[in-house]
């Protein structure tokens, strides 16, 4: 089984190729003996800032086989995350951030979860996740949760972790997806509900990891997002 991993990225950090490059091998090496191979598919997200040309041109330098996919207008996560997956040849595909927060065990679990059930593997984060994570972002997601099991009824709580892995019919769905931006997660796997199985792994984050801040703008386009999800069930 060949097994593609599909990252975006957008404005990367100034030394994050070879931190890419780090986490990549480490996650080769901890699936090692489950996958006869395993591929990197980098996006960039339509990166603006003055070192995006040299992190790039670093990053196939220390990952020669990365098959990198660029555009020039940023986009947004769901967007560039579809343009990965409609490119990856591979039998099984597996989505992440740029900065892999999700440690090598839990990425290991996911993968063995995919090759035992199949259909779609989605990251459940456990409550020890919000310990690190900033007040208002720990309440959004809480919030958040509680409507996906109330209101939603989904079978899974934690719709927005960024881990996420699927075989060929789930990408078929994956690709049906048209929200551009973080709501792209829930209605992914609105659409995989009843269609194929849908398998929830508890993932842990890495220790150090910086979470981004959400802003207020973002959060208006997706709250128009949720509404259009919740009235086209």
């Amino acid at each position: 089984m060949r097994l593609n991993v599909i990252v975006p990225c957008y404005n990367p950090a100034k030394d994050g190729a070879h931190v890419i490059a780090q986490h990549f091998a480490g996650f080769q090496q901890s699936v090692d003996g489950l996958l006869s191979d395993v591929g990197l598919i980098v996006v960039n997200d339509g990166s603006n800032n003055s070192h995006a040309e040299a992190f790039f041109a670093g990053l196939v330098a220390c990952v020669p086989q990365v098959q990198l996919i660029s555009y020039t207008e940023n986009k947004g996560k769901g967007f560039a995350l579809r343009q990965g997956v409609a490119q990856s040849n591979a039998d099984l595909h597996l989505i992440t951030d740029a900065d892999f927060p999700y440690t090598l065990e839990s990425m290991r679990k996911v993968v063995e979860q995919l090759l035992e059930k199949g259909g779609v593997i989605a990251g459940n984060r456990n409550t020890a996740y919000y310990s690190n994570v900033p007040p208002f972002r720990r309440r959004l997601s809480k919030v958040f949760r509680w409507m996906l099991r109330r209101i939603i009824r989904q079978p899974i709580d934690d719709s927005q972790c960024g881990l996420k892995a699927f075989d060929t019919n789930g990408k078929k769905i994956f690709l049906e997806t048209t929200i551009n931006r973080f709501l792209f997660d829930l209605e992914f796997l609105m659409l995989s509900h009843q269609r194929v199985t849908i398998t929830p792994v508890q993932v842990e984050p890495r220790k150090g990891i910086i979470f981004s801040t959400i802003s207020w703008k973002v959060l208006a386009v997706e709250a128009g997002n949720l509404l259009w999800l919740l009235f086209r069930r």
